[in-house]
């Protein structure tokens, strides 16, 4: 509180954020003009840095925005991703259901079909009856 009431303060505040309005004498080295413009290591310290508190305060509201929007596009960057894989491999695990009911079904038959063990030993093994002649064509 006491820093609130302190009229020195406040104007030594003011009078290091606007360094253009007092005048310097051309005499002053370098370490002197920055210790002029700016203060001694324990002016800066009292007076709470070079920024405003609420300086400081929106820059690191700010930079924790952005890592919140960064963190939360790439999580919905890999959900997007994540999605179309398991849709990939929803559609190539219906396909091999299929294929699976085919070969079921295929085995199924030969097993109990005769036609079908005749068709299939005919074209698969090359077989032919003993009173059957085979006649090459080409």
């Amino acid at each position: 509180m006491n820093k609130a009431a302190n009229t020195y303060w406040t104007d030594a505040r003011l009078a290091a954020q606007r360094p253009a309005a007092r005048t310097l004498p051309l005499s002053l080295q370098v370490g002197e003009l920055s210790r002029e413009l700016i203060g001694t290591k324990t002016e800066v310290r009292r007076r709470g840095g070079l920024l405003p508190s609420w300086a400081v305060f929106c820059m690191i509201m700010l930079a924790t925005f952005a890592l919140c929007v960064t963190v939360t596009m790439r999580a919905h960057a890999e959900l997007r991703v994540a999605e179309q894989k398991h849709g990939q491999m929803a559609s190539d695990n219906e396909a091999l259901r299929n294929t699976n009911e085919t070969l079921r079904r295929e085995v199924q038959r030969l097993r109990t079909d005769p036609h079908a063990i005749e068709a299939a030993a005919r074209t698969r093994l090359n077989m032919v009856r003993a009173n059957e002649i085979v006649v090459p064509m080409e």
